[in-house]
């Protein structure tokens, strides 16, 4: 099939390009009136369809956009930067006057994929060309999935979301007074969208008359990412969040409709692992796999792989990718000041993430005959220096990947003379050494930190943002399959594919339901960590106000206040680190700015707010 994959990738790479700046693409669409004339002008004009059909890209979120665009790691127990900005969900200050609109965003988008959806058959320059007509289905086809996929994000949010009229000449002013559709009704409405996506969707986008992927449209919406989309909604239809949740029996519309089913149902588990294994068989039969660097011990390998997954690894293991993403923004917030250029320095990670990280033999620290917070160790090794506090050593591999630590070698380019990471008072990366560039717990995120990052003079390395990956499906069909069918061997099978990547033996066969549920919400804290699943997770687990999951109240970490050298007992004392405001049930959805329920008087808000 021959498409004209130069204009293809402009557009699209264009219209992702605008989703945390406003681009004179973005500016096009938002200058466009919705009148015929226009309408009609933009899809006589084959580069301006195009155009528009790459905008439709434009606001698939960057979850590496940290800590300010993409804020949901700081609003969970995975991370802080109160030193630098407190948001209203920490402070317990979130309001129907102060909530985030990206809502806003998505309903544009949703009502522009409509148009797209509506008029691209109007446009004969595109018709004619070689394929056209298949072409012209593949864009549809994006363009349905993509208005299931922002009315997902609408969802996950708010909850129980407005659903628009399909027609867009019936969106008009007149027409606001819309109320929510049931959470069941939402799920089917975008489920039914994307599964008429697929049937125009190629498994893959391929080079011509080949079976190599095709480099210059990575992003573009394909079978497996619809696929894998539908095990993530299919996942959090099963969840007690949604799944006959009576706490939230008096949320309705006005006329008594109930928003929340109140009876729980088994088979929505069953559906979900059944979910799960379609988008994971479909990705290993088109060459997906975990990504493993091999090195020189189980170790190591455990390392490298879940280290450089982030640069290397994508293509391998990346089901839905987005070729845009705002990286460095990441790299220069979380790496210490000891890196060359002085990084910001303050992508704080609370000391109970730190804990949860396993030893190196699988056990927690709480099982560990050899974890010790009081002695110091007196050799070098890859990942820290002599002096480092024996809390930090016999670690999992990931740890080292993902967090860095007073007495961590240095992540990136070192600045001249230094070797390791010193968070004590008067270290490199201290707190006596900036007003506010430091992590108030003592840790920070190390995770897609390239090793050759320098900040000033600016190294990097270029690459993408993993939306969904194989690891992620993995861990949906465990965690679905262990509600559906909790002696089922796949579990295990799956879950210790993660496990054993990340450098960790296997767990045993025998494990009760409840504690391999505990096994599998805890690997996807590990594993998925700062990628923006946390905050999610707990809501639809619904276990917000739990010990282990606990969203608010105290952070702690080490002092920050105190230590003049590496093994300096004063720095390494837990201590309140962060103060947050106590959990609220009504957090579990973000409520409607209140500009909506003044407009849309149908519109009813959220319990609590």
């Amino acid at each position: 099939m021959k498409f004209n994959y130069k204009k293809i990738t402009f557009a699209l790479l264009l219209g992702i390009a605008t989703i945390t700046h406003n681009s004179c693409n973005d500016k096009f669409f938002d200058a466009q009136p919705d009148n015929l004339l226009n309408i009609e002008t933009i899809f006589s004009n084959r580069a301006q369809t195009e155009n528009y059909w790459g905008g439709l890209y434009a606001r698939i979120p960057d979850i590496w956009d940290q800590p300010y665009a993409f804020y949901f790691s700081s609003i969970t127990d995975e991370m802080d930067i109160s030193n630098w900005q407190e948001f209203a969900q920490n402070s317990g200050a979130l309001s129907a006057d102060n909530v985030n609109t990206s809502y806003v965003d998505y309903y544009n988008k949703i009502r522009q994929c409509q148009i797209f959806i509506d008029n691209v058959d109007k446009c004969d320059e595109l018709l004619i060309t070689e394929n056209g007509p298949t072409i012209v289905k593949q864009y549809k086809a994006e363009a349905k999935f993509l208005r299931a996929y922002y009315y997902w994000l609408v969802m996950k949010m708010h909850g129980p979301a407005v659903l628009l009229p399909m027609n867009v000449d019936e969106a008009g002013a007149d027409n606001y007074q819309i109320p929510r559709s049931s959470w069941d009704e939402c799920v089917t409405f975008v489920l039914d969208l994307i599964n008429e996506a697929l049937i125009d969707l190629p498994v893959e986008h391929y080079q011509q008359n080949t079976s190599t992927p095709d480099g210059s449209q990575l992003g573009r919406i394909n079978k497996m990412v619809a696929e894998a989309l539908k095990s993530e909604i299919t996942l959090f239809h099963a969840s007690p969040l949604y799944n006959g949740n009576t706490d939230l029996a008096n949320w309705k519309n006005l006329d008594g409709k109930q928003l929340i089913n109140q009876s729980y149902d088994a088979s929505k588990w069953k559906a979900a692992a059944t979910q799960a294994k379609v988008a994971i068989d479909l990705a290993l039969a088109n060459g997906k796999d975990l990504f493993v660097r091999n090195g020189n011990s189980t170790f190591e390998t455990g390392f490298l792989s879940t280290r450089d997954l982030f640069w290397d690894g994508y293509q391998k293991e990346g089901i839905w990718i987005r070729p845009s993403t705002q990286r460095e923004q990441w790299e220069r917030h979380a790496s210490p000041r000891a890196v060359v250029g002085t990084p910001y320095n303050g992508l704080a990670v609370p000391q109970e993430l730190v804990d949860d990280f396993r030893m190196a033999d699988g056990s927690t620290i709480s099982q560990s005959a050899t974890y010790n917070e009081n002695t110091y160790v007196n050799a070098n090794t890859d990942y820290y220096v002599s002096g480092t506090n024996t809390m930090y050593t016999n670690r999992e591999p990931r740890f080292y990947a993902y967090i860095t630590f007073n007495g961590s070698k240095i992540p990136g380019v070192a600045k001249s003379g230094m070797n390791r990471v010193e968070y004590y008072s008067t270290g490199n990366s201290g707190k006596n050494g900036a007003p506010r560039d430091w992590p108030k717990t003592g840790y920070t995120a190390r995770k897609n930190i390239h090793p050759g990052y320098g900040f000033n003079p600016s190294t990097t390395t270029n690459r993408v943002a993993m939306l969904i990956r194989l690891s992620e499906l993995y861990l949906n069909y465990a965690e679905a399959l262990n509600e559906a069918e909790p002696n089922n061997p796949d579990i295990l099978i799956y879950l210790n594919k993660i496990r054993n990547r990340a450098g960790l033996p296997s767990l045993a066969s025998g494990l009760s339901q409840a504690q391999m549920r505990e096994h599998i919400r805890m690997e996807r804290r590990i594993e998925l960590c700062f990628e923006g699943k946390r905050y999610f997770d707990v809501r639809r687990w619904k276990v917000a106000d739990q010990e282990g999951y606990y969203q608010g109240g105290t952070i702690t970490g080490m002092d920050m206040s105190k230590g003049t050298h590496l093994s300096d007992p004063a720095f390494h004392q837990r201590v309140v680190a962060v103060e947050r405001a106590d959990w609220n049930d009504k957090n579990y959805f973000m409520p409607w700015h209140q500009m909506e329920i003044d407009r849309n008087k149908a519109l009813v808000q959220i319990p609590g707010y």
